[in-house]
């Protein structure tokens, strides 16, 4: 019972999904066109250049990108926001 109530469910609500539009999406000259030719993949995939990387050199250049973040961010937590003398010309012009 509680199998066909949720497939009820299921099925209402997929009833109620709009779907877009799609007459007049393809452009004239395309509409008769005839389909692309199928070509083996192998051949597509030899030309392209292999992945050439070094996992140790790539985790170094990473951890130290990541050590100079860090010391980048403390640098600027340590920095004061307001220097003394924009802290005064403030408390002046509040006053």
């Amino acid at each position: 019972m509680i199998r066909a109530a949720t497939l009820f469910l299921f099925l209402t609500l997929a009833a109620c999904a709009q779907f877009p539009e799609l007459d007049g999406t393809v452009a004239p000259d395309l509409e008769n066109a005839d389909f692309p030719d199928l070509v083996p993949l192998e051949p597509l995939l030899a030309r392209t250049a292999p992945v050439v990387a070094d996992p140790v050199e790539t985790s170094e250049a990473l951890d130290a990108r990541v050590a100079a973040l860090r010391a980048r961010a403390a640098a600027l937590q340590r920095r004061e926001i307001v220097d003394q003398d924009a802290e005064n010309r403030l408390n002046t012009a509040r006053n």
